[in-house]
């Protein structure tokens, strides 16, 4: 059984369930709880066999913080770059993307579709390559958020750069060293923001297709932040904005 066909932990199986993603079977480890109630309650209305195991079960397959749950389910589905470029129009609204250049941690991806989803992002584009990629893991750091994000998987995002610029989407690289911050830019227009990765931050092919590049100002002890924290505020300065 391909392993990234699992999800794990309440609310990654809640909202796999709630957003109608198929799901093959799910696996308990006892009924106490009101969560785990109300999601035997969905499953059995959605006729999803559910078998009950024991802890060990689960111990042996996922890490700590399974809470006694999981399921097997199909693939998430994603996208192709250009059905997501006519999501904004379909919804009225100015084109507001994400583009991670690099992200390899899985905690730090499912940290980031949880703010994509919470800020209203239309999608999120990453690489086939060099990037954590939807599985377990990065489910489960989304707290079920990677069911209600966009995805488009692509060879290489500077493709789909290209696409947005044609669209007179506007590029806004973020990184270390800018003297621009996000508040020097008007982000009200088409948008997308390009993350680039833990260590390395931006390559510098894609650097140099951003029309601008921002850095957050550190004023205390420290030079840097968490990707996601990062991600989490330059999504907020964009609704802010906009509102």
């Amino acid at each position: 059984m391909d392993k990234d066909n699992w999800i794990y932990g309440i609310n990654p199986v809640a909202e796999a369930i709630r957003s109608g993603r198929d799901i093959r079977t799910l696996y308990i480890h006892g009924q106490k709880h009101e969560p785990i109630r109300n999601i035997l309650k969905m499953a059995r209305e959605r006729g999803i066999p559910i078998k009950n195991e024991a802890r060990d079960f689960f111990d042996k397959r996922f890490p700590k913080g399974h809470q006694g749950i999981a399921a097997v389910a199909g693939k998430k589905k994603t996208l192709g770059i250009e059905g997501l470029l006519e999501i904004p129009a379909q919804k009225g609204e100015p084109p507001f993307f994400l583009v991670l250049d690099g992200i390899e941690d899985p905690r730090n991806f499912g940290a980031i579709l949880r703010v994509a989803a919470a800020a209203g992002v239309h999608g999120v584009v990453f690489q086939s390559h060099r990037s954590a990629g939807i599985t377990p893991v990065v489910a489960k750091a989304s707290a079920g958020a990677l069911e209600h994000i966009n995805l488009v998987e692509i060879v290489n995002i500077k493709h789909a750069m290209e696409k947005m610029k044609k669209l007179d989407i506007t590029i806004i690289g973020a990184e270390t060293g800018s003297e621009l911050t996000p508040w020097d830019i008007d982000m009200k227009s088409p948008l997308a923001l390009v993350i680039g990765s833990e260590g390395q931050g931006l390559r510098r092919t894609v650097r140099e297709m951003c029309d601008f590049v921002v850095t957050l100002p550190m004023r205390g002890p420290v030079n840097s932040l968490n990707v996601s924290v990062a991600t989490g505020i330059l999504a907020y300065e964009v609704i802010r904005q906009r509102k």
